[in-house]
This record gives structure tokens, sequence and C-alpha cells, in this order.
């Protein structure tokens, strides 16, 4: 039997990362090669013209799996009926702009996304987002979607993971694929934590600690976590745009994983809206690492803690709570 197709929305769809996400999603990348999808694409209305380019490409492109396309301006038109929601469009930060100034503009709009999907998207929709500041942009869409379930909500740091996954696949000249269980702690900023103490990698005798096969702590405590932490930067300075290519396909990865769960033995990074594990205050979208079955995903317990990790777990938690509050303060 073919599977009923499933209504995935992205916004800031004629956007770079949007452009690279959209054929992603067609192909199959992110719910699998037998899963037909009907893409709904949002852009806000000055980019109307090319968001319709992007759909004139999808239907050149002749997609199987791809059931039909809705590109608009509207939100209402765009959320309706979606079960996957990932958010791509927001308001980035200018130059000599302050941090309070972008806040207000992405406060503004995820507090309208947020109506339109508690209202029109499907029941259960999962939402994944990815525009900076993506962990707040996430709690401020929970905040004005009471209705769709907080653990419904997440933002992506599987970008940052599999950042991480690569720097030490490079480190150790082995294949990326053999390389599992890094963690990113906390803000999708440079404030975040990568952390490897209970990363392994594959070799031909077992599965050995990351820390046991680099033999370099230093390179680990220092510039391993600096190199994930502005791999961003290094990127916008190399090709003068922001990394659109990686985070399409880390979004992919994060709602696969999501949605058809994680391999035995194997946790990812998720943005989660915290429930107080690991001593992180409860009540903020913060990254752990997580497994994922059923549709559901659930924190990894009982992970040691050293006392280089608490400083910086707590480091990032406050930068996160600073930012709810500063987003907070936008809404009055």
């Amino acid at each position: 039997m073919a599977k009923e197709p499933v209504r995935v929305l992205v916004t800031g769809a004629a956007g770079q990362i949007g452009y690279a996400l959209v054929p992603m999603i067609a192909r199959g990348v992110m719910l699998g090669a037998d899963q037909p999808v009907i893409l709904h694409m949002l852009d806000i209305p000055p980019a109307a013209e090319a968001l319709n380019g992007v759909k004139m490409e999808l239907v050149d492109a002749a997609f199987p799996l791809l059931k039909g396309v809705v590109a608009t301006t509207d939100a209402v038109e765009a959320c309706t009926g979606v079960s996957i929601a990932v958010m791509v469009g927001g308001f980035p930060r200018k130059e000599g702009m302050e941090r309070k100034d972008v806040m207000s503009k992405n406060v503004s709009i995820y507090q309208t996304q947020a109506s339109a999907l508690e209202k029109h998207a499907a029941p259960n929709c999962k939402v994944l987002v990815v525009a900076n500041p993506a962990n707040t942009n996430a709690l401020i869409l929970k905040e004005f979607a009471p209705s769709i379930p907080a653990k419904n909500i997440t933002c992506l740091t599987r970008l940052d993971h599999n950042r991480a996954l690569g720097q030490i696949s490079e480190k150790l000249n082995v294949q990326v694929s053999d390389v599992k269980n890094v963690i990113i702690w906390g803000n999708h900023s440079s404030t975040q934590y990568p952390d490897v103490n209970h990363a392994t990698v594959k070799t031909p005798s077992g599965e050995k600690p990351v820390r046991e096969l680099v033999k370099d702590d230093a390179w680990l405590n220092g510039e391993f976590i600096t190199t994930v932490q502005q791999r961003g930067a290094a990127i916008i300075k190399a090709r003068k745009f922001s990394s659109a290519l990686s985070a399409a396909s880390s979004a992919c990865d994060h709602i696969r994983d999501w949605v058809l769960g994680t391999p035995e033995g194997t946790w990812v990074s998720m943005g989660v809206y915290s429930d107080g594990s690991y001593n992180v205050p409860a009540g903020l979208i913060y990254s752990f690492p997580v497994t994922c079955c059923n549709g559901e995903w659930t924190i990894v317990q009982g992970l040691s803690i050293d006392e280089f990790s608490r400083k910086k777990l707590d480091l990032t938690a406050e930068e996160l709570s600073e930012e709810k509050a500063l987003a907070y303060s936008c809404l009055s």
C-alpha cells in the first residue's frame, strides 16, 4: 500500500537554506524513500516572485515523491494541515543592530506563525525552528501555540552535532559514520558546549572512547570546542553566505531521526524543552542528548558531567535565560 502524503511546511522557503532544503525533502531525504510529501512553502511578500521560481523548479525536477506544492505568502494557507513544520524564516541580524532589535523582530514573526500553526496545522504537528536565535524563537513559538504539546517544539542543534562529528572524523582520519555520541549542550550560539566525553569511534577492535584515541585533551578542551562553536562564522567568511547546504541536511537528519527513530546505542542532539535534567533550568529550550523512538524524543539520562563540563552547561544556560528575559521584555 502506498503511504498517504505528509504535508511539510518550510518557512523562508525562497532563501538560501530553503532552496537547499526543499529538494532534499522532495527526494525523501527527510522522511524516507517510500514517503510521499506535499510541500508547503511560505515566504514574505517581497520574496513572492522568487518563491514562485522555486515552485517552478520543483515542478521541473519531476520528483516522484512530490505529490503537490503550495507556495504562498499567507501564513494560514501555508500552515493548513501540515504535520511537520521547519521554521527557516526569521529576521537576520544586520550590521549595527542591537540584539534587542533583532529579538523584537523575531518575537513578532514567531508570535504570528505560532498562532497560524496552532489554529491550522495537523493535531500532532512536529515543529523544528532553524532561524536564529533558534532556541528562543522556539520558546516564543511554544508560548503562543499552547495547544501544541511542548515536546513537539524543537530547535536545530543537529548542525552543531554534525560539525562536531566532522571535526573528530577529520582529526582521527576515520569515517564520520564511525563516530557517534558527541553531545551539543545548550544554545545554538557560540556558548554551546560540544562535549566528546561520552563519544566513541568504531575501530577494528571495537568501540573506543574519542578521548582515548585523540590523546590530546588540550585540543579537545580548546580548539575543537571553539572550531565547532565558530564554524558558522568561518563559513560566512569563506563563502560570503551563511551555511545553507549543511543546515538543510542537518534539518533533514533532525526530523528523520525524530520521526523514524535513532539507531540502537546512538543518541543525537536536539534543542528541546528542558524538564530540569542535568540541573538545567526547566522552561528553556536547551540542547540535550536524546534518543528517539515512535516519533518521541527522550533525554539520555545518567551521563557523568565533570567540573569542566558543568561550568560550560551552566554558562550556556545563563545565556538562554538572558535571551528568554529579553524576548519576554519585547512582548510587553
